[in-house]
């Protein structure tokens, strides 16, 4: 008896895998360069922003610190281990070439 037409041995199956991944390999390539082409005008933009959005972030965590009245400094405290590593950083884009006193030693 013959084989149907509809059945796929195991070359042509193994040859539509190869095609899959080579078709999703594609995709990929042509998403990364939509999303180059597209983002890229703005990538400074959106960087300069996220980076001003940390820097407040920032001042209204450690405002005590800087001798500012922080009323939510009970509620920050749970984030100080986090931002710690950032406050060093943070700091010396603001100008401050040594840290405030504040409790903790940074440099």
């Amino acid at each position: 008896m013959a084989e149907p037409r509809d059945s796929q041995g195991p070359e042509q199956m193994e040859g539509s895998t190869d095609f899959v991944a080579s078709l999703r390999q594609r995709l990929r390539r042509a998403r990364e360069i939509y999303e180059g082409i597209y983002f890229a005008p703005y990538r400074s933009a959106i960087h300069r922003e996220y980076l001003h959005q940390r820097d407040l972030f920032l001042l209204l965590g450690f405002s005590d610190l800087l001798g500012i009245p922080n009323p939510t400094a009970f509620y920050t405290l749970e984030l100080y281990p986090q931002l710690i590593d950032q406050f060093h950083e943070w700091h010396l884009r603001l100008g401050m070439t040594r840290a405030p006193e504040g409790g903790f030693r940074c440099c």
